[in-house]
């Protein structure tokens, strides 16, 4: 079998394994969700009864695990206990909002990155790359909670010049789209930095790494042998054979990112994935958090076939047995 329908298998075979173990992992974990609306709503037994039925968790645990294949295949996500909407609608508007801080700091991730790990890779031993790595390590060992704490306090309370929560200002009218997209803009700022500052720490150590390696290649020195100047020789040559190792490390850096986000998205009650999956988990809320642990999942899957793909398009020296 070639490398890519071999690679697609594989993939199939993850999402749907990711599939049933999500299913009954938010099954068999301690709490009733119907239990604890029946508590707030002060229901009687008969009434308990008509509301697990209407949810589908009367049935036992395989034929409930049948149903939620059955509804998946058809794009039905099922219905939140707590918010009381399709489940597709509430995951689609929270994507959206967590897929706007992830595109920014990405993009500031990756570039500063990349660049300040070429930067201090090509100037080894030297002191600004010993104050690059110092400085990328302290980042790196901060909790994103922390410095998200931090950064309300400082910008937030101390010099409040910043929103610290939500994504608009609440009950503000606008005059113009320009002013509502400014205003957006403003709350994307804290969060954004949050993220760009831990894990901007993660690309340039990769990259540094990475480019101290190839600078020490014999055809590199070879190059600087024949009186090459230093910036073609690191970006034209040194830096596109770096790539490989940095690309692989932006799939590892997916996962690391759905992580960082939850906890930044709850910070700053940035109404993305991370924070419906924290509401979630506190209201047992089982279709939503199935649905945002899958795609969660799924986006992370994705991200590494893709790397996998563009490894061997950069490098065809990879097998099919790799």
């Amino acid at each position: 079998m070639s490398y890519l329908p071999r690679k697609t298998l594989l993939l199939l075979g993850s999402i749907f394994s990711i599939t049933t173990f999500n299913f009954f992992l938010f099954h068999v974990i301690p709490g009733d969700p119907i239990r604890l609306i029946a508590r707030t709503q002060k229901l009687d037994a008969q009434q308990v009864a008509q509301l697990r039925k209407d949810y589908g968790l009367d049935g036992s645990l395989f034929s409930q695990y049948l149903t939620y294949l059955k509804n998946l295949l058809h794009g039905d996500l099922g219905y939140s206990f707590s918010l009381h909407e399709p489940v597709a609608t509430v995951l689609f508007r929270a994507l959206g909002h967590t897929v706007l801080l992830l595109t920014f700091s990405t993009l500031i991730v990756v570039g500063a990155g990349i660049a300040i790990g070429v930067f201090a890779g090509s100037r080894q031993g030297s002191k600004k790359d010993s104050m690059t790595v110092i400085g990328a390590l302290v980042f790196w060992s901060m909790p994103t909670f922390w410095v998200g704490m931090l950064l309300v306090f400082i910008f937030g309370v101390w010099f409040a010049v910043l929103p610290i929560s939500g994504i608009t200002t609440p009950n503000a009218v606008y005059p113009t789209y320009l002013s509502y997209v400014l205003d957006i803009g403003r709350h994307l700022i804290l969060p954004t930095l949050t993220l760009a500052l831990v894990d901007i720490a993660f690309f340039i150590l990769i990259t540094r790494t990475a480019v101290v390696e190839v600078m020490g290649e014999d055809y590199m020195l070879t190059a600087r042998g024949k009186g090459l100047p230093r910036r073609r020789l690191v970006w034209r040559h040194g830096v596109r054979n770096a790539l490989l190792p940095v690309l692989t490390a932006s799939a590892l850096y997916i996962s690391a990112l759905v992580g960082g986000a939850i906890q930044v998205e709850v910070v700053y009650s940035w109404p993305g994935m991370g924070l419906l999956m924290y509401n979630s988990v506190l209201a047992r809320d089982y279709p939503v958090l199935e649905a945002t642990f899958l795609v969660s999942s799924i986006v992370v899957l994705l991200a590494n076939f893709i790397s996998d793909i563009m490894y061997r398009v950069l490098d065809p020296r990879v097998t099919v047995s790799q």
